[in-house]
């Protein structure tokens, strides 16, 4: 694939993504105060780096797991066939459930998640997602915390990739393709 057809146009900055990673951990904390441990899954590949920041900021007992969806592939356009490329390690049944997404576009990979997450019985499941683009939604799903609502724009950077590139920038960029 030829990576030279397209420019990557600055959109949120690692300034404004560290503040409000911050403030979704201190809400977070919050709502799960009680909790014994909090199990936050994170769905692979793209929340890695959100993933990271959050759970070092978070003021509660917590386990990382994660689970790998895809429905891209290489591809800007979702092929909306949702596939589970790796499951959990651990156990969710009676526990605290924090799903961990970095971008909320259709929703159709979010809500085959949560599915079948609920179907092993947790506690609590909740959801943070980094981003949100409301304008692309062809299911009826949401997080409970979001980072930035977005445009219905192509992004890539802090762990988010266009053909598995472009996941080491530290701010969230707009793919803008040349003509």
């Amino acid at each position: 694939m030829d990576h030279s057809n397209y420019e990557i146009d600055p959109m949120i900055t690692a300034k404004s993504i560290a503040a409000r990673v911050e403030e979704l951990a201190r809400e977070i904390s919050t709502h799960f105060t009680d909790t014994e441990k909090l199990i936050v899954v994170g769905l692979l590949r793209g929340s890695f780096v959100f993933i990271a920041d959050l759970v070092r900021e978070l003021e509660l007992p917590c386990e990382v797991d994660f689970l790998e969806a895809s429905s891209y592939g290489n591809s800007t356009e979702s092929s909306r066939e949702v596939r589970i490329l790796k499951d959990l390690r651990g156990e969710i049944e009676g526990r605290d459930v924090l799903v961990v997404e970095d971008i909320v576009d259709t929703g159709r990979t979010l809500k085959h998640v949560l599915h079948l997450l609920q179907s092993r019985d947790p506690k609590r499941l909740e959801v943070c997602a980094l981003l949100d683009k409301p304008s692309r939604r062809e299911v009826d799903v949401k997080a409970r915390w979001i980072g930035f609502e977005i445009p219905d724009e192509f992004v890539v950077g802090y762990g988010i990739d266009y053909a598995q590139r472009n996941r080491n920038l530290d701010h969230i960029g707009k793919v803008r393709f040349k003509t």
